[in-house]
């Protein structure tokens, strides 16, 4: 008899994870082998496929790397058929690749800005159409896509980055609009701010003892009043994976402590003694937004 859980297993599917070598690519590809799946992914260079490979060997995930970038839709298209002839159609799309640039608008070239865009927006519309028509032809499949927090809200130095998760949210929405009648589900993740090796300089104490500036004004932003974990993630990243998902379409799902909902609090009256203890994840790298 199936139970509940059953329907969160992905024992068989096919997994795709752009640019997961290292970061979230990773840990949701490790989150999916956990659930069952075989993992793809796919780099820009040799030595960050390598690092890749070498990581989830160490995991013991069955995986196949290469490199592919994910703006040239002929390289996409013969990673597809390879992905395909070593462990079958893939099922499962996660459109994780991403860049930033933090460079204020008025000094950003328009090579730049293009690159973001490229990478960021039009990156997820080339992989998603080349693993569509087998969705298509199998009714059934799930593409997941990284959108932010910056797909809602405004910040400094990022407008390409934010103008890129803002459109991906309605590239979100209109795979879903075109394509759920053929049992196909897209919706996407948003993660918070994450406590990785890359962000701890951000949250190191001052000499004096005293929090740093930006640990504490993101604690006061946040309801949770922490940072997140790679561990916060992975949970929902199967659950859209999985078929207990299948009824959910067009979706961006915050991971973010509350922030996009909180219009935040004066940073100088939170109490310290009230935070729980960050755990910082060593094993995987993320990139703070």
């Amino acid at each position: 008899m199936e139970t509940i859980l059953d329907k969160f297993k992905l024992d068989g599917k096919v997994a795709w994870i752009t640019g997961a070598s290292y970061g979230l690519g990773l840990a949701y590809a490790t989150a999916f082998a956990q659930a069952g799946a075989k993992i793809a992914f796919n780099d820009i260079n040799q030595e960050l496929v390598d690092k890749g490979m070498a990581a989830y060997k160490e995991r013991g995930i069955e995986s196949y790397g290469a490199v592919c970038d994910v703006t040239d839709e002929a390289a996409v298209a013969k990673f597809v058929a390879d992905v395909k002839a070593k462990f079958g159609p893939i099922d499962i799309l996660v459109n994780n690749a991403g860049i930033i640039k933090r460079i204020p608008m008025v000094e950003m070239s328009k090579k730049q800005w293009d690159q973001v865009i490229n990478v960021d927006l039009c990156g997820p519309f080339v992989c998603s159409k080349a693993v569509l028509p087998d969705m298509i032809a199998r009714k059934s499949g799930k593409i997941i896509n990284a959108c932010s927090m910056m797909s809602e809200l405004g910040r400094e130095t990022v407008s390409a980055y934010a103008a890129a998760k803002g459109g991906l949210k309605m590239l979100t929405r209109n795979i879903c609009s075109e394509y759920g009648q053929y049992n196909i589900q897209c919706n996407a993740i948003g993660p918070g701010y994450i406590a990785t090796p890359q962000t701890a300089a951000l949250r190191e104490k001052q000499a004096d003892g005293s929090m740093a500036p930006f640990d504490r004004f993101i604690r006061s932003k946040t309801p949770a009043q922490r940072w997140g974990q790679t561990e916060d993630l992975m949970g929902l990243a199967v659950f859209l994976a999985s078929p207990a998902s299948d009824f959910i379409n067009g979706q961006v799902v915050y991971i973010d402590g509350g922030i996009t909902a909180y219009i935040g609090q004066d940073p100088s009256q939170l109490d310290e003694s009230k935070f729980t203890e960050i755990k910082e994840d060593t094993s995987v790298k993320v990139k703070a937004e």
